[in-house]
């Protein structure tokens, strides 16, 4: 499902950003491969993806099967960071891999969030898998970064 909305506040995303999540587990369930570990499960979204900014003025929070097949834009894999967020917290819903999920708000100061990323403790490890970035586990530095353990229920 395709959320466009105009953006009203960060909890209200927040909470748009779980219903987008549990939307998505079906399809994970049926059309995702168990992998290994998170780094796997991030270079595989990462060949399907590509970033494009939201339109302006524009929250637009995609599901996994809208980000991969029934893009906003058009094109497959076409989104922004809170899309990728939420396509990689639905695909670890469905994984049989031992992991705590959580996301990272970061901004320029503490009430106005600009970047949100996802990740997983793992093994007793912080791992980012913030598919803007090129890699698994770089973090860009911000001034202001808060960790929220993220759970879709």
């Amino acid at each position: 499902m395709k959320l466009k909305k105009k953006y009203i506040n960060l909890n209200d995303t927040l909470s748009h950003i779980r219903l987008q999540v549990a939307e998505g587990i079906p399809y994970a369930k049926n059309n995702i491969p168990q992998f290994f570990n998170p780094i796997d499960l991030f270079y595989w979204l990462k060949s399907r993806i590509t970033y494009k900014s939201d339109p302006p003025g524009v929250e637009l929070l995609q599901s996994l099967p809208t980000l991969l097949k029934n893009n906003f834009w058009g094109k497959s894999g076409l989104g922004d960071c809170d899309c990728f967020s939420i396509a990689i917290l639905t695909m670890l819903q469905t994984q049989k891999m031992s992991c705590k999920p959580w996301i990272k708000l970061a901004g320029r100061d503490k009430l106005n969030a600009v970047h949100i990323w996802p990740g997983v403790d793992y093994k007793g490890e912080e791992i980012a898998l913030d598919l803007t970035n090129r890699k698994p586990n770089e973090e860009r530095p911000y001034k202001f970064v808060q960790k929220i353990y993220f759970n879709y229920l």
